[in-house]
């Protein structure tokens, strides 16, 4: 059977890959956020998963307000990054894992998950950020990947609890694949962060560290978090860090945390890296 044996849990600053593909990582701005996650990147060298499922939010690329499903599972062969008014990023295509993607959307549905299928879909810095953030620049991506894109734009977006319990049916989705493929889950957004109004450039460092807390030990208790708590807390685009519970739910109950790194800020946002190796216990 397949297993999912590690959990990333990642902010996705689209400025941090930004930096990356201007060249500008080692500038004196930049360098001390990369010189933190070089732990996470040697890791990621290590662990080498087979494949990545990377739960992410679409930020107006692949869907609009004319189309806002709440659970995406993207299923096609490949994807391609996408255009977000500056040009298409200069990574890698990302290459999809179609049967092991259907086989999770049959069982999530059957598992009573509404999931909207995507057989073809651009995916933006949501989604190639964490891959940057883990592997650097490679000319091919080492793994493959099946996104799911969840709506925490337009109200109203899932519980905490509700994505939490996406992640137990994600591990019992994969667990339940014949094949033997060692996977990664990425929970990626936030941290805490407002990018308008009388608030712009809110940052809670204290309430981040606490989350970060509380996703390794006290799991079930952070599910249960409100999405006005997360706002006020956190910032409006904090709410992103419910995508973090998906990637906890498919854990075990007990983790090992391998690897932490904070740092504020990067662009105006509290970016935090958070890896997570599963323990015996179930």
């Amino acid at each position: 059977m397949a297993e999912i044996f590690a959990g990333i849990g990642t902010s996705h600053v689209p400025a941090v890959g930004a930096a990356m593909d201007a060249g500008k990582d080692r500038d004196p701005i930049w360098a001390p956020y990369f010189d933190k996650i070089e732990g996470a990147r040697n890791w990621m060298a290590e662990a080498k998963p087979d494949v990545c499922i990377i739960v992410y939010n679409d930020h107006a690329s692949a869907f609009s307000l004319e189309l806002i499903p709440t659970f995406v599972i993207g299923t096609a062969p490949s994807f391609v990054p996408a255009d977000e008014g500056f040009g298409r990023r200069q990574v890698p295509d990302v290459e999809g894992y179609p049967e092991l993607a259907w086989h999770m959307a049959e069982s999530l549905i059957l598992d009573e998950f509404d999931m909207t299928i995507a057989n073809q879909m651009d995916v933006d810095h949501g989604l190639t950020v964490p891959l940057s953030v883990m592997y650097g620049q490679p000319t091919t991506w080492p793994c493959r990947v099946i996104p799911i894109c969840v709506n925490v734009v337009q109200y109203p977006p899932p519980t905490g609890n509700r994505c939490f319990n996406l992640g137990r049916a994600i591990h019992r989705a994969v667990q339940s694949f014949h094949s033997d493929e060692r996977v990664a889950i990425f929970g990626t957004g936030g941290l805490s962060h407002q990018l308008q109004g009388e608030r712009a450039g809110l940052i809670n460092a204290e309430y981040d560290n606490a989350f970060l807390d509380r996703i390794v030990t006290e799991p079930e208790a952070q599910a249960k978090v409100t999405h006005t708590e997360y706002m006020r807390e956190a910032g409006s685009e904090g709410i992103e860090m419910v995508m973090w519970l998906v990637m906890r739910g498919a854990m075990n109950p007990v983790v090992k945390e391998v690897f932490r790194a904070t740092h504020i800020p990067t662009s105006n946002t509290s970016n935090g890296l958070l890896i997570l190796e599963n323990s015996a216990e179930r």
